[in-house]
């Protein structure tokens, strides 16, 4: 859900409650499904054809802001052979998609522009304007041209590469899974099942966690009693990483040069998480129970998963015995353990 929300980006600043809508039934509901009823529920989606002012398009003033994105970022990717005359002649077929105020998808056929049109070497001809609503399908033709295109599938295939394994995928890992998305006609989970084989997955490199990835993380491994969600709301904000607020249509990066500047929010987030008295409380007691070395062992376990590198765990040993061994002292080696640079990584 996270990739395809990044992936087909909509800042909800724009388009207000069509992303809530958006969310539900286009990308929660296809998100492990094919990507072709993906890309084509968020080409009528209101709040996708709102965000990228398709609603504004019409015969004689095509807007090319959707069709733009729809080739570069959503299917074929930057390099994946289309023009600048491929992008206004298909912002000429989408004349007329828009929505009703009620937030569902119309097609207005008084703004079509029904002349002929040529994409990707695909000649769409000039139809007569009592066609009607069934100039809808020359968008629908021009959608499913750019689901089996060839780039596309190693558009998608690389870009989910890069997101479940590694960052720089070899000429031959694009190559099997961009095979795997053809031959599937874009299964999602039968091409995420390809990615995440045993071979790849163990010399897999570490992920650097974006920051909504450590919040999640953070509370997961502290197991919090949450009364609310404001607080943790407010710090995902400060953190640089709000929900569905990314302005432009490419979505939040997905790269470490991006986010491993942001280390000093991280820390003030640990600090803030392992004190806090209300709305998100972490209990101490199972810490307190044995001696410091057992407090370092649950956390080793709980935050790291048994694998925290011996010079950490000293560090944090010397910490909790470095002061009276309490609630305190704990919550205070908490706040260090999440904000150890190997918690920033999974």
């Amino acid at each position: 859900v996270e990739f395809w929300s990044d992936h087909f980006n909509i800042s909800m600043i724009k388009v207000g409650f069509l992303k809530a809508i958006d969310d539900r039934d286009v990308i929660r509901k296809y998100a492990m499904g094919r990507f072709s009823d993906l890309l084509k529920a968020s080409a009528h989606s209101p709040a996708m054809l709102a965000y990228l002012d398709q609603n504004t398009s019409r015969v004689g003033a095509a807007n090319q802001n959707y069709a733009r994105e729809l080739m570069e970022l959503h299917t074929l990717g930057v390099s994946g052979g289309y023009t600048q005359n491929d992008v206004a002649e298909l912002a000429r077929v989408l004349t007329g998609w828009t929505y009703t105020g009620a937030g569902d998808f119309s097609f207005n056929a008084t703004r079509h522009d029904f002349t002929q049109k040529v994409v990707l070497g695909v000649t769409i001809p000039a139809a007569s304007p009592t066609t009607g609503a069934a100039g809808v399908q020359e968008g629908e033709q021009m959608l499913d041209l750019l689901i089996n295109h060839p780039n596309t599938a190693r558009f998608i295939s690389t870009k989910l590469l890069k997101w479940l394994l590694t960052p720089e995928p070899t000429t031959a890992q694009v190559n099997a899974i961009a095979n795997v998305f053809r031959v599937t006609k874009g299964d999602i989970k039968l091409v995420v099942r390809a990615i995440l084989n045993d071979a790849w997955l163990g010399a897999a490199p570490l992920k650097f966690k974006r920051p909504f990835h450590y919040l999640v993380s953070a509370l997961r491994a502290t197991a919090p009693t949450v009364t609310s969600l404001a607080n943790m709301n407010g710090q995902v904000r400060v953190l640089g990483q709000q929900l569905f607020v990314f302005e432009t249509p490419d979505g939040y990066p997905d790269t470490v040069e991006y986010w491993s500047g942001n280390m000093p929010p991280r820390w003030s987030f640990a600090n803030t998480l392992a004190n806090l008295t209300t709305q998100s409380i972490i209990d101490t007691t199972p810490y307190l129970a044995g001696t410091t070395a057992a407090a370092i062992d649950k956390i080793q376990s709980d935050f790291f998963g048994d694998e925290l590198p011996p010079p950490t765990r000293a560090a944090l040993l010397t910490y909790l015995n470095g002061g009276t061994f309490n609630g305190t002292r704990v919550r205070e080696t908490i706040a260090l353990a999440l904000g150890a640079s190997e918690f920033q990584w999974y």
